[in-house]
């Protein structure tokens, strides 16, 4: 073992966000509003570049046990993140889309994962770039990926909770007074 299985969970992280994102894409004609302000967008590039960039900078000399024990250390945070995106994903069903829209009939979602934190499937996103970084075995790829990561991710729940206010008003502000963005307890 050695980069080789991390470029291979790397392209499992893309296959799986490529599904997502033709399967999840909101329809036209069930689509109330639509307000994405590019974060898509700039996520796919920061995600992509970040990642890319990170290879560049990964750990490709011998390896030894050290090496090896980060690297399945990363693997196991990715797969973790993996889990959660996809519980969260699964929980909010239907509402969820991959682009920032509000459907005809959409409902605010409080439970599952969402009782605690606001956007679960994205600190799973989070927790899959942090851990594949890991990997990496590179303190470079790990502020490479990382850092441009979580500022993509903040600036598009900033879009996203204007347009649930916007929708859903005094429900949503409460629900924000009772829970965090993405770290439980924390932010």
């Amino acid at each position: 073992m050695s980069m080789e299985i991390v470029y291979y969970f790397s392209l499992l992280f893309f296959m799986l966000e490529f599904i997502l994102m033709i399967v999840k894409r909101s329809k036209n004609k069930e689509t109330k509003l639509k307000k994405d302000k590019l974060s898509l967008l700039l996520l796919w590039i920061t995600i992509t570049l970040g990642i890319t960039a990170g290879f560049f900078n990964a750990n490709y000399k011998e390896w030894n046990n050290w090496n090896y024990s980060i690297t399945i250390t990363g693997l196991c945070i990715l797969i973790l993140g993996i889990i959660i995106r996809w519980i969260s994903i699964i929980q909010l069903n239907k509402e969820f889309t991959v682009d920032v829209s509000i459907t005809a009939n959409h409902k605010l979602y409080t439970k599952g994962m969402y009782k605690y934190i606001r956007h679960p499937s994205y600190l799973g996103l989070l927790i899959i770039c942090f851990g594949l970084s890991i990997a990496m075995n590179s303190i470079i790829s790990l502020i490479v990926i990382t850092i441009p990561v979580f500022l993509s991710i903040i600036y598009r729940i900033n879009v996203e909770e204007k347009v649930l206010i916007n929708e859903f008003g005094d429900a949503y502000k409460n629900y924000m007074k009772k829970t965090n963005k993405i770290i439980p307890k924390l932010y």
